[in-house]
């Protein structure tokens, strides 16, 4: 196991997880790759965890690739401790610290380099594997609330997934800015998981009519603004729900990317906005305003573990890297309430 704060004197390769061809879980496997060298203005940083996104589950398969010039190594999101600084670095970063890091790919290996603005230190109270659940999906929630719908206080809004790491992120972020966020989720349990960090209500989708229960949740105005990340298999309902000059953010489509039917009509006649955003594929300068307007307005909230705001990460589990395949397989099952970390220092063999 490496044990210095950067790779080993000489050392020119690492343990990541590969791709073999195009497929399912089975295709992934851990080897050794060339080990990245930060650029300027860059920061090494040695990985002890990383966290499966769905993104991760397409790119897989083929069917969401890494940004041009970006790691084809699968992993959005990194914590862990600084390594090395690149040349021209001008943060206060120092050798050991311990940070988090938002990525276009690269979390699943065990050095990553990153540009200093997607770098974030962890709160103190966090451990580091706590910290692996929070840049990719805090910060996505954070956009499509803030930046996308632009909520404003007192308005209700319906978080899909809401058991997911991006919906219980929302959740709680909706919770700070004074909205009142509602959820859809498919089991008992991941119904009460919603209510445990704040939704208001919560409806399964699979038993019950979500659309019919926000609309007498809201005495009939409908929702003001819907995170979807589920897309065709749910949009006439979502458009039944959505309040007049309500916006729909649409960020995901987990249920198929078909529309059949009258959706612009419906649309139209709710005076609708809809909306579509993702993260992964935006400019340096967009993430890391991002950041830094996160680091700014919802960071502080969690250094407080008594104070009424206190957010948290939610984990669902922990897999070592070695079992990256289970990991994957966990998630596609929909398994999931919260985040799945994945350990990178434990799971590095002796041997290697």
């Amino acid at each position: 196991m490496l044990e210095q704060l950067g790779p080993a004197v000489g050392e020119t390769t690492m343990l990541a997880v590969c791709v073999e061809d195009p497929g399912g879980p089975e295709k992934l496997y851990l080897g050794r790759v060339s080990m990245p060298q930060p650029k300027a203005g860059e920061i090494l940083i040695k990985v002890h965890a990383t966290a499966l996104n769905r993104a991760d589950l397409l790119q897989r398969k083929g069917l969401y690739p890494a940004p041009p010039g970006e790691s084809d190594i699968l992993g959005l999101e990194a914590a862990g401790t600084v390594a090395a600084l690149g040349v021209g670095v001008s943060g206060q970063w120092v050798l050991g610290q311990q940070v988090m890091a938002l990525l276009s790919g690269g979390g699943y290996a065990e050095f990553v380099s990153v540009p200093e603005e997607l770098v974030m230190l962890i709160p103190p109270h966090l451990t580091i594997t706590q910290a692996a659940a929070i840049p990719e999906a805090w910060l996505t929630a954070f956009q499509l609330i803030h930046l996308i719908a632009k909520v404003q206080p007192g308005e209700t809004v319906l978080v899909h997934a809401g058991a997911s790491g991006v919906g219980t992120a929302a959740i709680q972020l909706l919770r700070l800015t004074q909205a009142t966020p509602v959820a859809t989720a498919g089991t008992t349990e991941k119904l009460e998981m919603t209510k445990s960090v704040g939704a208001a209500a919560a409806f399964n989708y699979k038993n019950e009519d979500f659309a019919e229960m926000v609309l007498e949740f809201t005495n009939g105005r409908g929702a003001d603004v819907i995170l979807d990340c589920v897309g065709g298999s749910c949009w006439s309902k979502n458009v039944q729900c959505l309040a007049m000059d309500g916006r729909w953010v649409l960020y995901g489509t987990m249920g198929g990317k078909n529309v059949e039917g009258d959706l612009l009509g419906k649309l139209l006649s709710k005076r609708g906005h809809l909306l579509c955003s993702l993260l992964r594929s935006r400019s340096l300068q967009y993430k890391a305003e991002l950041v830094k307007a996160f680091s700014e307005k919802v960071l502080p909230h969690f250094e407080a573990p008594n104070a009424s705001t206190t957010l948290r990460p939610v984990i669902d589990v922990f897999f070592n890297m070695q079992d990256i395949a289970e990991a994957h397989r966990h998630m596609e099952a929909n398994k999931n309430m919260g985040k799945i970390v994945i350990k990178v220092i434990e799971s590095v063999p002796q041997q290697l």
